[in-house]
Order: structure tokens, then sequence, then C-alpha cells
């Protein structure tokens, strides 16, 4: 069983964050170890409350985590402040060499709350992006983190390249317009498509969470960062077509429903 640490929130409603981190994981056969950076208060509509947890607390829940259980991928979500980044990045600049680091740079929610500090992206860049093999930003974050425009895929493309660097990245088109979804891989300068039909769901809570968290379960198992995208990207469709419709506002996935105990494509036990 492959091990899988989740630095991140908690989401009380069940759909994103730690929770998303742990279902995904779990669905998928690994062992889900946690650091939890902040309680949130939020259901499908709103984030209600943010209560930040101690940086000192959260790096002393990494070492002592890692330094018994291990991990074989490490997965970061919600920061939240700069000083919560540079304590990520002083626990982990040891395992950043060790094992593959997937960052999910959540600066907002899906409603549009304010999740890391704007003081804090510099942080980001310059301490925990040269530390992680891939960074998954949706077009929004892309934009902030590259200071480019980022509605549309050549756009994504060009803020792709210009982040890139000692890590990969990854920007998500799941804000696209149009039925076509594409996410744009930059790898050592190549570049990259993964392209499929829009899901017409009112779910899609914790999608970002769920597709970083899949993603450092493949390379856990030693999958090609391809081929972990890929599969990734197969069961972020499944559990959003499978979504159990709680909720009034943008509804969790389905995560229980789709079970796989393999590195093999979900394509291929479906």
């Amino acid at each position: 069983m492959i091990r899988v640490l989740a630095i991140g929130g908690s989401d009380s409603g069940g759909g994103a964050g730690i929770e998303a981190d742990i279902k995904t994981i779990t669905a998928l056969g690994g062992y889900a170890l946690t650091a939890i950076t902040a309680v949130t208060v939020q259901d499908t509509r709103a984030v209600h409350q943010i209560v930040p947890i101690a940086p000192d607390i959260v790096a002393r829940a990494i070492t002592v985590g890692l330094a018994d259980i291990g991990a074989d991928a490490i997965k970061i979500g919600m920061l939240g402040s700069s000083a919560m980044v540079v304590a990520v990045a002083e626990a982990l600049a040891d395992w950043a060499s060790r094992v593959p680091i997937v960052l999910d740079p959540v600066l907002a929610a899906s409603t549009g709350v304010s999740l890391l500090a704007a003081d804090a992206l510099t942080a980001l860049r310059t301490r925990l992006m040269p530390l992680a093999e891939l960074v998954t930003p949706n077009l929004a974050e892309a934009a902030l983190l590259s200071g480019m425009p980022v509605s549309e895929i050549d756009q994504a493309q060009a803020a792709a390249l210009a982040l890139a660097g000692p890590c990969a990245i990854l920007v998500k088109g799941g804000h696209l317009t149009g039925p076509l979804l594409v996410d744009v891989l930059v790898r050592d300068g190549a570049v990259s498509r993964f392209s499929g039909e829009r899901i017409i769901t009112k779910a899609g809570h914790g999608t970002g969470c769920t597709l970083a968290s899949a993603i450092a379960v493949g390379l856990a198992e030693g999958l090609d960062l391809g081929a972990a995208i890929e599969r990734a990207r197969q069961f972020l469709r499944a559990a959003l077509a499978q979504a159990p419709g709680f909720g009034a506002g943008a509804g969790p996935l389905g995560h229980a429903a789709v079970e796989i105990r393999s590195a093999r494509p979900i394509s291929q036990r479906l």
C-alpha cells in the first residue's frame, strides 16, 4: 500500500480539502496521512469561517508523520499565509529529493473566498514551487502566479511555459468556456494537452483537490507524470459522473462510488 501525505485545510462539508484528499487516496488504494493547515466552516454554498492552525504545529505534524509512517508522495493544498508556506517548505526540505510533491496552489475557494494571503504568493513561488515535481493551478491561479492574463487555452499554455522550471506545470482548464475542456502540461519545455468533453453537473466542489491527490497517488505508484495525470483525470470524471447530488450549491463528488485498486488506467477496469 502506497502512502500519501496530504497537507491542507479541512472542509467541514466534506467536499474539498483534506476530506477530498483522504477519499481520493483511499479510493485509489492508498494510505492517507495528513497535516491540517486550517479548519473551515463551509457547505456547498459558501466558506463561512476559516480558523488557521499554527504553522509550527503543522510543521511538527509533517515531521512526526514522515519520521514514523513515511510517504511515497506528498500533496499540498490550502496553506493560507506566508508563514505557513515557509513552515511547510522547511518541514519538507529533506523530503523533496526523495518523493514526488504535487502542489495545488489553492488561492481561492470556488465561491470566491480568498484562501491565500496576497503576500504569500512570492513565498509560494520561491519556497515551495522549487520543491514540487508538479504544480496544478487553475486558470485564475495561473494568472496570479504568472502575472499574465489566462482565460483561454493559448494563454494557459503561455502561462505554463512562463511558470515551468524545476517543476512541471499543469494548468487546469475546468473554467474554460465551451463543451471541450483542456488541461495543459509543460514539463522540461515540452507541451502536452489533455482534453475531454465537459460533464454537465451541479457538482464540482473539490475537483482540484481530487485531481492533485489522484496524481500524487499515481506518482507514488511509480507512474510516469503523463500517465498519472491521465488516470487522475479519468478518476475525476468518474467521480463527477457519480456525484451524490448533496447540497444546494456546488455539490461534492462521488469518490466512494469509484473503486480502483491498481495502477492500471480506470478505463481498463470499468
